[in-house]
């Protein structure tokens, strides 16, 4: 059984705080899930994949972020308790769903989960994703550990049914990455049968509707405001003089801050795990007994702006800061370090930053740039583009494994957007340049969004040559299925979709399929569609090797071994691969056999044919 699963009320468990979302959806009695992945929020949805597998709960790894959100919020609408989550940039491709859904309202509970990420561990920006729900009127709720993670999510599924609306539930990397003892509760109903009522003028969003939609939607706002006022997750800590206002995983780094500097009885820390909209009576109160106040709160001064508003309301003269460059930054992730600074300055406490501990038996860790794994495709598909084309292309790549060759030794994007950008960017450079453009793009970033810009590509007549990278799984946020996997993941009753028939259908008639482990193949495949006119699709298929490695139970191929009687030490199957299973140690070239996938690459990369089958090298030397 799913541990998620176990239904022991009071029992405490270690679980992630991603863990804790799922487990606060069960509790709540979820009925249907979907996700795209993407980290930070991946693991919600793949243990979603598993529960699923032992429940009547429904879950899909949807298309896109949009597509997801239209079924959970349409499961809503029947009467399902539904959730939807995805990183934060996912946000933004759903967002022409949520604005509308949020005029719409539902039945059931919805919770949409978006996972941000300061510091941009996994992602390509650091937005505030809480502005949404300023920006849709919807309510945002923000856990700062997996307890509260857990409890939150149940809290967020009533709340939706109490205001009919979705609610955004804001996690951060922090949050959903860290581990934390969460005390289990009774896991609730399940109802799984959902029905629909036709109310045209309900669900249809048309002119004549939408105008009194907007003004439901701003009524069910105030009574938001009511409810977050009120709410048990907005708590007041302490009696003191100061005040600190925080919410997240700020709020940790507060109570830290507090026992470090010694301050706990001058200060009083307002948390709050219902965000927005702001509870301002309570944030009234809050200011007319403090001296002044700190806002505590990761990238933009959302929380701050509102507290100066309501404060000024009030007409009490008071400082509140957070934001600044002698405090708080709107860039990056904050630590424990960085808030205990800003605490000590702004109160005018004597503060004297410890040093960090050093470790007299440790060594250095020598620093190593991103690389693709040993054995990976990409890495085939990239040295084959490079050694045909060079730098005499423009290279605009996608989002997923494969950005990865921006770095050297294949320095192959130039240009990167988002999710299916590269064939729209490749498209217009090769027109506004009128030089040869390749488009790289991954199997799942294809279907996630790659087909209308390859639509638009035969539409519009350009010239543009695409490499869809089938490594037949979405590699980089965990080997979560893609639509043209050949074998569905555990417990997934889906229909492999074809790429050559999709992209055929679209309107490419130039269609190469390859495999770019054998790179002679793949070198031509790449030189006869340098010259085509048009639009031309290469689809690079070779499997990703850790989903294969996970396929043999971790059983890998034969490793291959270093000839060193043939050996020139010319360095070319380092310099051109950069595998991480290759090693130079004393001028000699050597791979490592715990990490070699026995891909062959290197091998046909050798001059001298010096690069072997360990087994082949065995039996020579017998």
């Amino acid at each position: 059984m799913h541990k998620l699963l176990t239904d022991s009320p009071g029992r405490r468990m270690l679980l992630l705080g991603n863990e804790g979302v799922v487990r606060g959806a069960i509790e709540a009695g979820v009925a249907f899930a979907t996700c795209y992945p993407g980290t930070p929020s991946s693991e919600i949805g793949d243990n979603f994949s598993q529960i699923k597998q032992e429940t009547d709960l429904y879950f899909e790894y949807s298309i896109n972020e949009k597509v997801a959100l239209d079924l959970a919020a349409s499961a809503s609408i029947a009467g399902l308790r539904s959730m939807c989550s995805m990183k934060h940039v996912g946000l933004n491709v759903a967002a022409d769903t949520l604005m509308t859904i949020a005029y719409l309202g539902v039945t059931k509970g919805l919770v949409v989960v978006t996972a941000d990420d300061p510091a941009m561990h996994s992602g390509i920006n650091e937005q505030d994703n809480r502005y949404y729900g300023r920006l849709a009127s919807l309510p945002v709720i923000e856990p700062s550990s997996p307890q509260d993670a857990k409890e939150l999510t149940k809290y967020a599924f009533e709340l939706s049914e109490k205001l009919q609306l979705p609610v955004i539930l804001r996690t951060t990397t922090r949050v959903s990455h860290s581990s934390g003892a969460v005390t289990m509760g009774a896991i609730g109903p399940r109802n799984t049968q959902g029905s629909f009522k036709k109310e045209p003028s309900r669900w249809v969003p048309l002119p004549a509707f939408s105008g009194k939609m907007h003004q439901v939607l701003l009524e069910k706002l105030e009574k938001a405001k009511a409810l977050s006022n009120g709410s048990e997750h907005n708590i007041v800590y302490g009696d003191g003089r100061w005040g600190i206002i925080t919410s997240g995983v700020s709020f940790n780094y507060v109570m830290d801050g507090l026992k470090d500097l010694n301050i706990e009885k001058d200060c009083r820390v307002l948390k709050l795990g219902f965000s927005y909209p702001l509870p301002e009576g309570r944030i009234e109160d809050f200011v007319s007994s403090c001296e002044k106040i700190l806002v505590v709160e990761e990238l933009e001064p959302l929380i701050e702006e509102g507290v100066k508003i309501i404060s000024q309301q009030t007409g009490k003269i008071i400082s509140i800061k957070g934001k600044g460059e002698e405090l708080l930054p709107r860039v990056s992730e904050f630590n424990p370090g960085l808030v205990r600074r800003a605490m000590a300055s702004y109160f005018g406490i004597e503060y004297e930053q410890k040093k960090p501990l050093k470790c007299l038996f440790a060594a250095e860790i020598p620093a190593r740039p991103p690389v693709l794994c040993a054995g990976c495709p990409h890495s085939a598909s990239y040295l084959a583009v490079r050694e045909v084309v060079g730098d005499d292309a423009i290279y605009a790549n996608d989002i997923g494994c494969h950005a990865l060759g921006f770095f050297p030794p294949f320095r192959m994007t130039d240009v990167t957007f988002v999710m299916g950008s590269s064939i729209g960017i490749a498209s217009a450079l090769a027109k506004a340049t009128h030089k040869k453009a390749i488009a790289f793009i991954g199997d799942s970033t294809f279907f996630h969004a790659g087909i209308p810009a390859l639509c638009n590509a035969v539409y519009n007549n350009h010239t543009v040559t695409v490499i869809i990278l089938d490594n037949g799984t979405t590699g980089m946020t965990g080997l979560q299925p893609s639509p043209g996997a050949e074998h569905p993941a555990p417990g997934m009753a889906t229909t492999q979709i074809s790429i050559e028939t999709m992209v055929r259908g679209a309107g490419v008639t130039r269609v190469t399929t390859v495999n770019p482990r054998n790179l002679k193949a793949m070198k031509k495949a790449v030189l006869e569609h340098l010259g085509y006119q048009g639009v031309s699709v290469i689809i690079s298929r070779a499997k990703c090797v850790l989903h294969e490695n996970q396929a043999r139970e971790g059983k890998r191929s034969s490793a291959f071994v270093v000839d060193q009687a043939k050996c020139k030490r010319d360095y070319d199957c380092i310099t051109a691969i950069g595998c991480p299973a290759m090693f130079i140690e004393a001028g000699a070239v050597g791979i490592n056999a715990e990490a070699c996938a026995g891909c062959s690459i290197c091998a046909q990369v050798c001059p001298e044919h010096a690069i072997i089958p360990r087994k082949r090298m065995e039996r020579i030397s017998q």
